[in-house]
């Protein structure tokens, strides 16, 4: 039990890292779109996008996988512990995704060719947040509810609507 605690505290704060990076990055990428005519400046936020990627991000992803995987290994009745553990691995899956997608909107970034406003950004910036809570609610809860993760997954579609302001204005 004391391995399993310590792994799942090394586990935790790899996710704190990890998400450090799935919320801040995004935000880095406002400010690149936004302050397009001011190359110093580009080239300084490129340096923390790169920084904060490769050397936060990447590592505490890992991190947070492997221990992930030594947590199922030190106790397998993790995967039969109901339909919650499935969700979460959804959501998991998803953030890993969203994780990757960061890398090719830097280096698109990075190389000029990326075409997503600051306003795309802002509400891109908003899916770690409702994965995070289904993941946290989905491990806290040991249940999966289709409620909750619908309300979760449409308050984060509202959030969305309201910062591209997708709605015409007469």
């Amino acid at each position: 039990m004391a391995l399993y605690n310590g792994v799942l505290t090394f586990h935790i704060m790899a996710i704190m890292s990890w998400m450090a990076m799935l919320f801040y990055l995004p935000r880095l990428f406002v400010y690149h779109v936004e302050f397009a005519d001011n190359p110093g400046f580009q080239e300084v936020v490129k340096i923390q996008e790169y920084k904060l990627y490769k050397y936060i991000g990447l590592p505490a992803f890992w991190a947070s996988l492997a221990s992930g995987v030594v947590m199922i290994t030190l106790d397998p009745q993790l995967l039969s512990s109901g339909p919650w553990i499935y969700a979460k691995f959804t959501a998991l899956g998803a953030l890993i995704w969203y994780s990757f997608s960061l890398e090719k909107y830097r280096v698109a970034l990075a190389n000029g060719r990326c075409t997503k406003s600051g306003k795309f950004f802002r509400a891109y910036n908003e899916v770690p947040t409702a994965l995070a809570v289904l993941i946290v609610g989905y491990v806290i809860f040991k249940t999966f509810s289709w409620a909750f993760t619908l309300i979760t997954l449409g308050v984060l579609a509202i959030i969305a609507d309201l910062i591209l302001d997708t709605k015409k204005k007469k």
